[in-house]
């Protein structure tokens, strides 16, 4: 299934990141800085085809997400880069030499300040909050089964933030590759970004460019991942498509369901009682057409 994509290739070791795949930051041969998840992380190696499919998927739906790549790291590099590991337990190892997942870092680290927590006073001062109920039914059909991840960049000068929607490597629950709905999984950690939601116009285009997207589109994208990342077992990966197509009839169903959870996401959205799918799909409602 895999096919030949362009390839860059690690030139320098800048530091180590936070979180559970344990990444690292990397300069590459076109300039530019990737945060490069390993094949030998500690969640496991299917981490790095979803944050492939998921993020080009992401992107293709026009979410702000970084862009992601195929980046070789050289043996030498990690003999020679200290830092370059990876620690499994009661040991550090070499991280894996070979092609890996690079998620190009959001802004010039040099220049840019990016922030990976905002305090609650501040989420107001986010320019671009439409993308989160966006997300949302982004992370609803791909079974995010973490809480979604963002990082706000502040230009120099700027006084507004702007979100990017970063890891995407627990979609299709993480190493599983299956999709273990609940109405929580997914969604951003914090009620306040959901505020401005009144209906179900909050969640395009996203929420159409979904429910219209077909099997060879997303086929097409999944051609590009190499095949070590999901063990080469083609047959697992064709399943994973087949099951992300079916899933598009069901995401306003689990946006439902998150919008009536305990967490009560949606205040401003005031209809009593949530239409089901088949009478919404493909038309707005009455209490979208007052709006």
């Amino acid at each position: 299934m895999a096919r030949p994509v362009e390839v860059i290739s690690a030139v320098q070791h800048t530091r180590k990141m936070r979180g559970g795949a344990q990444a690292h930051l990397l300069r590459a041969s076109d300039s530019r800085f990737y945060v490069t998840k390993f094949e030998n992380n500690s969640q496991a190696v299917r981490v790095l085809a979803n944050e492939y499919l998921a993020t080009k998927l992401g992107l293709a739906l026009g979410l702000p997400m970084p862009e992601v790549a195929i980046i070789e790291v050289s043996e030498w590099l990690i003999q020679n880069s200290p830092e370059l590991k990876m620690d499994l337990g009661v040991r550090a190892v070499p991280c894996a030499s070979g092609l890996q997942l690079g998620s190009r870092y959001v802004a010039d680290p040099l220049e840019t300040a990016v922030f990976d927590y905002l305090p609650e006073a501040m989420l107001n001062r986010i320019s671009n909050w439409q993308d989160f109920p966006r997300v949302l039914a982004f992370d609803k059909w791909t079974g995010n089964s973490d809480g979604r991840q963002a990082v706000f960049v502040k230009q120099p000068k700027e006084r507004r933030y702007r979100a990017i929607f970063i890891d995407q490597g627990y979609c299709f629950n993480a190493g599983e590759w299956n999709f273990q709905d609940s109405p929580l999984r997914g969604a951003f950690a914090r009620n306040s970004v959901y505020e401005r939601v009144t209906g179900w116009s909050a969640f395009e285009p996203t929420l159409s460019r979904i429910e219209q997207i077909d099997q060879p589109a997303i086929r097409n994208v999944a051609q590009g991942i190499p095949p070590q990342w999901y063990e080469y077992d083609s047959e697992a990966l064709s399943r994973l498509i087949e099951s992300l197509h079916q899933r598009r009839s069901l995401v306003r169903d689990l946006i439902t369901s998150f919008r009536n959870s305990t967490r009560k996401p949606f205040p401003n959205w005031t209809a009593t009682v949530s239409r089901p799918l088949d009478a919404i799909a493909n038309k707005p409602d009455k209490e979208e057409k007052r709006e």
